[in-house]
């Protein structure tokens, strides 16, 4: 029987080459087990770095493990937020299909804010960014395809030396990320004026927890890849969703 638990968890970047995110699904599924909410917070996918033939495998196989996810916790109230790396068109519109099928099921294209929690992807803290320049950016990754072989190689080079590390830990400094999200936030209307406490977020693979910046308190739960620090967040909520 469902409990009041409610999880975040985000850059799984599954199917890639650098992603462990295989050594975590047996706690995503057994948390999801006792949960009441559940959010995927973006790159839960990563369709750029697959490994997979193409990226119609990936969009399959990406569908089948949200099928399986869903489909076995009917009383799990799940909310997919894209991020980048999972913001290609063909998978968008499985995406939307799925959660037509699946009543427990939401999809949110940047954000949802539920109760006094906002959640989003978090590729806002990469510079100062408003809404329009969300879209504007995401739209390059509609269309993105697979990386070459030799790309690979080279990203592969970049995780062994634990350069991804060094961007994780020394670009994605807590004040200035806190700071870059506020913007955001200001910008659709959710700044701390509006009631909104706490921010859950992705994408810089940058561990945060309960860091406090103008009145907010900022969490990040990391990347389940070779060298970063990961956790499945346990947030508190019970609330309608404003979506975007």
């Amino acid at each position: 029987m469902a409990t009041e638990n409610s999880y975040f968890v985000s850059d799984l970047h599954m199917f890639s080459r650098r992603s462990q995110s295989h050594l975590h699904e047996d706690e995503i599924l057994a948390l999801a087990a006792d949960a009441h909410t559940f959010v995927l917070g973006g790159d839960i996918f990563d369709f750029r770095w697959s490994t997979l033939p193409s990226v119609a495998a990936t969009v399959d196989a990406s569908i089948e493990w949200l099928e399986r996810l869903v489909g076995e916790n009917g009383h799990c109230k799940f909310h997919f937020v894209l991020g980048n790396h999972d913001s290609n068109q063909r998978f968008v519109e499985r995406l939307g299909g799925l959660s037509q099928a699946a009543t427990n099921l939401e999809w949110h294209e940047y954000y949802v804010r539920l109760g006094q929690s906002m959640f989003l992807h978090g590729d806002v803290a990469d510079r100062r960014m408003t809404q329009r320049k969300l879209i504007e950016s995401r739209t390059r990754w509609q269309e993105d395809e697979q990386r070459s072989p030799i790309r690979h190689l080279l990203y592969d080079s970049v995780v062994h030396l634990r350069l991804h590390k060094i961007a994780a830990t020394c670009i994605h400094r807590p004040r200035r990320v806190a700071k870059r999200i506020l913007v955001y936030l200001e910008d659709i209307g959710h700044g701390p004026a509006s009631g909104l406490q706490d921010v859950y977020f992705g994408h810089t693979h940058a561990p945060m927890s309960e860091f406090e910046y103008a009145g907010l308190k900022f969490h990040n739960g990391g990347a389940p890849i070779n060298g970063l620090d990961f956790r499945i967040l346990e947030t508190n909520l019970l609330e309608a969703a404003i979506s975007y």
